[in-house]
């Protein structure tokens, strides 16, 4: 009798063809694109991660919710994160939160989680860009700007 193993399957869909993605140059830029693309309806509610994903040229291959949390924190898996990164072959990110509250300065805990995705990053050679806080007026703190990435 053999050995049965499950099949592992990778798969990624191109919807938008590479010419037409966004390049993302500034934190705001990318900013933007994330409360274009964020829920109005419950971003005072609850606090949503996401993951941008970029090829090598800072062009955006699309962006992935990760994770919904409750009013004042969000748990960040960073396997699953990471998992996503590699199985979309991306080269580089930039992840965000909300704060329902409107507040920009990032916790503690904010800054722990951003240190910790930078290391896994450096170690598998992908760029974490930048770690942006949305509030729900659309505006938003980078990490990146201001010195603690």
């Amino acid at each position: 009798m053999k050995n049965k193993v499950n099949e592992i399957r990778i798969s990624y869909k191109e919807r938008v063809k590479s010419p037409f993605w966004k390049k993302v140059n500034t934190s705001k830029d990318a900013a933007e694109l994330l409360y274009e693309h964020w829920n109005k309806d419950n971003i005072t509610v609850h606090e949503t991660f996401k993951i941008v994903l970029l090829n090598n040229g800072n062009k955006v291959k699309g962006i992935y919710q990760l994770s919904t949390g409750g009013i004042t924190g969000v748990l960040v898996d960073v396997r699953i994160l990471f998992a996503v990164v590699l199985k979309t072959l991306s080269v580089a990110l930039i992840v965000a939160h909300c704060h329902p509250s409107g507040t920009l300065r990032p916790s503690e805990a904010d800054k722990k989680i951003t240190n910790k995705i930078k290391k896994a990053a450096q170690l598998l050679d992908i760029t974490l860009l930048d770690h942006l806080i949305i509030a729900p007026n659309g505006d938003y703190y980078s990490f990146a700007d201001n010195g603690i990435l």
